[in-house]
């Protein structure tokens, strides 16, 4: 199952605005507790923080396993504000899909660009005033700002890194900027028997940029967390 987390994809955006980590961890537990089984998280950069959260601080018998993808209690703010400006750098949208990847080439100018740009009709909202703007809620940032800048979050997931006992993995990209070697490290000791993979290859966007390479370390770890 894929889930937009609230304000992405085709999820409702929040009403009262509320994109905290506290409402994002409940989110998961909500959809957990609705299966028929324990599931086991995959979530990438704000989802990865979202799961971390929703199974460090829930009864070890709530989840499966966790699956990180490049994130860590401790991120690296550079990178982080590189996210941060792309999300918020066209409030005004697109004027045509053309224009939006040629944002997309300049945030992730590694992977070629592709010649077809149809696909990105799938991550843009077509509105009523003609122009292209991405899916996810604009308040979404202002919402979480304050959150990111203080130290309590990081204390509460650190805390939550070292509850886990569930099998754990966390996929690092290689040139990632936002998950240093240094915060894999931290990671690691918080949580001993965490398994990490490192893809060379990839940035922050680790499916994306290297899928098969993604793929066989997070399947074999699934299979073997059954």
């Amino acid at each position: 199952m894929t889930v937009d987390l609230r304000g992405h994809g085709d999820s409702d955006w929040a009403a009262d605005g509320d994109y905290s980590l506290d409402a994002l961890a409940a989110d998961v537990r909500a959809i957990a507790a609705a299966l028929p089984n324990p599931p086991a998280l995959i979530g990438a950069s704000l989802g990865g923080l979202s799961a971390l959260l929703a199974a460090g601080e829930a009864p070890p018998a709530s989840f499966r396993a966790l699956v990180l993808v490049d994130v860590v209690p401790r991120i690296e703010m550079a990178g982080a504000n590189e996210i941060r400006d792309f999300m918020t750098g066209n409030p005004d949208g697109f004027a045509s899909l053309d224009e939006a990847a040629e944002a997309v080439a300049r945030y992730i100018p590694h992977r070629p660009r592709p010649k077809d740009t149809s696909g990105l009709a799938k991550n843009l909202r077509l509105r009523k005033d003609g122009r292209y703007h991405w899916h996810w809620d604009p308040a979404m940032m202002a919402s979480r700002r304050g959150e990111i800048r203080s130290g309590e979050q990081h204390e509460r997931l650190e805390a939550a890194a070292r509850a886990l006992t569930i099998p754990t993995l966390l996929i690092r990209g290689g040139r990632s900027r936002v998950v240093s070697m240094e915060g894999v490290a931290e990671f690691r000791q918080l949580v001993p028997h965490a398994e990490f993979v490192n893809i060379e290859s990839a940035d922050h966007m680790v499916a994306g940029d290297a899928n098969d390479a993604f793929n066989t370390p997070l399947l074999d770890f699934l299979e073997r967390s059954r």
